[in-house]
């Protein structure tokens, strides 16, 4: 007999794979039933994790903000981006063959370009911490970051968040469970983005992860402003996105439809995009395995799988999708296949998770 858990109490997995004893690849997004030889995992959220900080800030009256992510003892690093119009920075130094492959925060913004000024506040308090790499008697703290398109929800006008706003959010990073929803880079994010104005839908800001019995931990974060529609991962159902007009969410053959028109060139010639990036996801996973930047790399690739379980369509030409992956170590190894498929399932839960009741 299946049983849904109630967020928080954990998830039930079956029998055993070699790499961590007892677990095995049955994660359906936080709602696992019970099931012969079945023990329970413990839901967390990023900051649970080993060496792992984060916290929000927002100006509720511009209605964006910021999250950061810190890892003051550093972390090993990659980033991916499977979308086509990322807004970012110091992700190149964070492919595998770069000079230092690690970090010691990241910064997942509002405000387009603009936003990518509040890695600067996370950076700065981090260095004010004397967390960083030494560098001619001061130091210098490595924060990669990415931003969503979040107006015209963004009342800032390009103003916001800025370089206070990625101090508070620094601040306010602890261990505590990280709250979803309309929060931090969150705050003016939308599902459906392709949709005609007043036709998308809330998202937000989700988070999702597990703690197994032998101490391993890994968790996903991930701020949902995309084109397309949000999807339960587990039942295949549209829950967020893509709005008709006379009521009720559009279908694939809809949403499909509404980019076919979106696509269609104004005029004969060459079909241009139209106006700048206007939708993303941005997210990241955190895990206490002991991976190398090769083992990251691969980490962040095979969780952006994630993304395309739970957003119709995904990774449009207007999408800026970009993906980060931080490892703390201090936990066992697992296997990379492992802990990929883990980490996509999880980052589609996180996705859910960003949508007013998605989670429930």
């Amino acid at each position: 007999m299946h049983m849904a858990l109630p967020a928080g109490r954990g998830v039930l997995l079956d029998s055993a794979v070699p790499a961590i004893p007892g677990a095995r690849a049955a994660l359906r997004g936080g709602r696992c039933a019970p099931r012969g030889g079945g023990y329970v995992m413990r839901e967390i959220t990023v900051s649970e994790v080993d060496g792992i900080l984060a916290g929000h800030a927002e100006d509720r009256e511009a209605r964006t903000g910021c999250t950061a992510v810190l890892a003051p003892e550093g972390a090993v690093a990659a980033c991916r981006t499977p979308g086509f119009a990322p807004g970012s920075r110091e992700t190149e130094a964070l492919r595998p063959e770069g000079l230092t492959g690690i970090v010691h925060g990241v910064a997942l913004c509002g405000g387009s370009a603009f936003g990518l000024a509040a890695a600067s506040g996370v950076a700065r308090f981090l260095a004010g911490k004397g967390i960083g790499f030494e560098a001619g008697g001061i130091r210098i703290p490595v924060v990669p970051a990415a931003v969503i398109y979040d107006y015209p929800g963004n009342l800032s006008r390009g103003a916001l968040p800025d370089e206070a706003t990625g101090r508070r959010a620094a601040e306010a990073a602890s261990k505590a469970p990280l709250p979803g929803g309309s929060r931090g880079a969150g705050v003016s994010a939308e599902s459906g983005r392709i949709a005609d104005p007043g036709l998308t839908s809330p998202s937000g800001i989700g988070s999702f992860g597990l703690e197994f019995p032998s101490g391993f931990r890994l968790a996903c974060l991930a701020v949902v402003n995309p084109l397309g529609s949000i999807v339960d991962h587990v039942t295949g159902r549209i829950v967020s996105g893509v709005r008709l007009p006379g009521g009720g969410l559009a279908g694939r053959q809809g949403i499909l439809a509404r980019l076919a028109e979106r696509d269609a060139p104004a005029a004969p010639g060459p079909r241009q995009a139209d106006g700048p990036p206007q939708a993303t996801v941005i997210a990241l996973v955190a895990t206490n395995a002991p991976l190398d930047r090769v083992g990251a790399s691969r980490l962040a690739g095979m969780a952006a799988a994630g993304i395309t379980r739970a957003v119709y369509p995904a990774h449009l030409l207007l999408d800026g999708d970009t993906v980060f992956a931080l490892a703390t170590s201090g936990g066992p190894v697992p296997g990379a296949s492992w802990l990929g498929a883990l980490a996509a399932d999880a980052l589609a839960e996180a996705i859910l998770r960003s949508v007013p009741g998605g989670g429930e």
